[in-house]
């Protein structure tokens, strides 16, 4: 996930019909203070303590097992197997890829709390994903987004289950597929809209790697083509004067980057990769493009979409007007290869509410923030769901390099993941 944080005014409310953690009687705050100052969460955080190193060991296991896109199988089997030996029940790989698990409740009611973390990363299968060590830090692609996350949800599981934690609610632990760029959210898609926990999930927390300050509340949407220009070719000297798909390729990317958008709602787009030709000698016979767009708001992002749509067939027509269509005309192929829906949760929300309280009881200044993450289908679902983070400030960095990294010194580390795991047993309705 890449998330741009800032202070936000949150648009959208979620019907009040979601119930949140908390009885009317009892404020998110008075929630938080008595988890905290139970003998449970102590000995739960205590667990976490013990076992600090195993944490850090997992996350290491895991990303040195590569998940690209689409090849999460392997990483996948792993978690699976970590899951079970952590203490989970029903635990399996899903018909899309992903590794789940359940801890029950004491008082269920047919719906779920969910805690994820992502299994992908942006890397090909053939990167080299050692870890590498300096001190507390440890580097490799892929260490921090996301991968830490799964092995911070292990260490939870275990001080759960050490410390005899009760909650009301069933609890889905899980490992998701899809996340990262051409996944297109296929994971947590799967979970909400076709899989066996569809219409029966309440509450949604994606866990990512940002300090446990940060609770993501906006979901920035995107779409992304792949724009194919194609033509009959020919030889650049002998054909010279024939229609040219390159040319209206890069007519319609020049018109691109004149497109306006607004400042607020933040709203962008960008070519980002150009292939195709087969010489310089010969006139090619296609040339492509895949252009990505975004916006907070699903209204902007469908005029920026618009606005590239009109480009791209003005750029056809021209060259076709411009250049001889003897032997063929410009064609072009537009095929959609991400669609990332736009959501929001209002910060008086429960659940968001919730979370504040935890992150200001574990003594952070919270952030609210944007971003791309799982939590956007639930978001743009009207279901309750948030963001949040699980290290110290200023523990990782470079996300989507080959030198991203982690800083596993255990102070700031433990008290992000405590904080994380009081928000955890806030949502479930600890006892």
């Amino acid at each position: 996930m890449r998330n741009s944080l800032r202070f936000s005014t949150a648009l959208i409310a979620f019907s009040l019909a979601f119930a949140g953690p908390a009885s009317a009687a009892e404020s998110n705050a008075a929630l938080v203070q008595r988890i905290l100052a139970s003998p449970t969460f102590k000995a739960a955080t205590a667990h976490i303590d013990k076992e600090y190193d195993r944490y850090v060991a997992e996350g290491v296991k895991l990303t040195e097992i590569p998940a690209p896109p689409f090849k999460e199988e392997v990483r996948a089997k792993a978690y699976e197997a970590m899951l079970k030996e952590a203490g989970l029940t029903d635990v399996r790989i899903d018909a899309e890829g992903n590794a789940i698990g359940i801890r029950k409740g004491t008082k269920p009611d047919g719906k779920y709390l969910v805690v994820s973390a992502h299994l992908d990363t942006v890397f090909p299968a053939e990167t080299d994903v050692k870890v590498k060590r300096q001190g507390t830090r440890l580097i490799s692609p892929g260490i921090g987004d996301d991968t830490f996350s799964l092995a911070a949800i292990l260490s939870f599981v275990r001080a759960l289950n050490a410390a005899g934690v009760k909650h009301r609610d069933d609890i889905i632990f899980m490992g998701v597929v899809g996340e990262e760029g051409p996944g297109d959210l296929r994971g947590v898609r799967h979970l909400f809209q076709k899989g066996e926990f569809k219409g029966k999930i309440k509450n949604y927390i994606s866990i990512e790697s940002g300090a446990a300050e940060r609770i993501s509340t906006n979901g920035v949407g995107s779409r992304r083509y792949r724009f194919t220009f194609s033509g009959p070719g020919g030889h650049s000297y002998g054909a010279f004067g024939l229609v040219n798909p390159m040319y209206a390729l890069g007519q319609a990317a020049a018109e691109m980057a004149h497109i306006e958008v607004p400042t607020e709602p933040k709203t962008t787009f960008n070519v980002g990769v150009i292939g195709g030709g087969t010489s310089v000698n010969s006139i090619p016979l296609e040339g492509w493009m895949d252009v990505d767009m975004r916006s907070e708001s699903p209204e902007e992002l469908n005029k920026v979409e618009a606005k590239v749509m009109n480009i791209v067939k003005e750029s056809v027509k021209a060259e076709n007007f411009a250049r001889s269509i003897k032997e063929g005309e410009i064609k072009i192929d537009i095929k959609k290869i991400g669609d990332r829906p736009a959501g929001q949760i209002a910060e008086t929300a429960p659940i968001v509410q919730t979370a504040t309280a935890a992150v200001q009881a574990g003594g952070y200044k919270v952030i609210y923030g944007e971003g791309s993450s799982d939590s956007n289908i639930p978001w743009s679902m009207g279901i309750p769901a948030i963001t949040i983070g699980k290290n110290g400030p200023g523990s990782g960095g470079r996300a989507h390099s080959l030198d991203e990294w982690v800083d596993v010194e255990k102070a700031p580390m433990f008290k992000g993941m405590t904080t994380c795991l009081s928000v955890i047993m806030a949502m479930a309705g600890m006892e």
